[in-house]
């Protein structure tokens, strides 16, 4: 089974690389960007077929290594 998982900064928590992201675009001409915020993507593939496991593993990892959970959401989708 595999997995998407996106990790993104918690509303309110600064986000200088997305600020600079956001200054470049207005450096390269691309009008109208009102704000960037970073994030992380990761695919992860397990040898589970059990659906509900797979959630509570995926769960596990993020609570306790992909994401910071006290500056950081995560958002997991099962994709097969």
């Amino acid at each position: 089974m595999k997995a998407r998982i996106t990790v993104t900064l918690k509303t309110g928590v600064l986000d200088p690389q997305g600020k600079a992201i956001e200054g470049a675009l207005g450096t390269l001409g691309f009008e109208g960007v009102e704000e960037v915020r970073q994030g992380k993507y990761f695919e992860v593939a397990l040898k589970t077929v059990d659906k509900a496991a797979a959630e509570a593993q995926l769960k596990a990892m993020c609570e306790k290594l992909i994401a910071n959970t006290v500056i950081e959401n995560y958002r997991i989708e099962l994709v097969g």
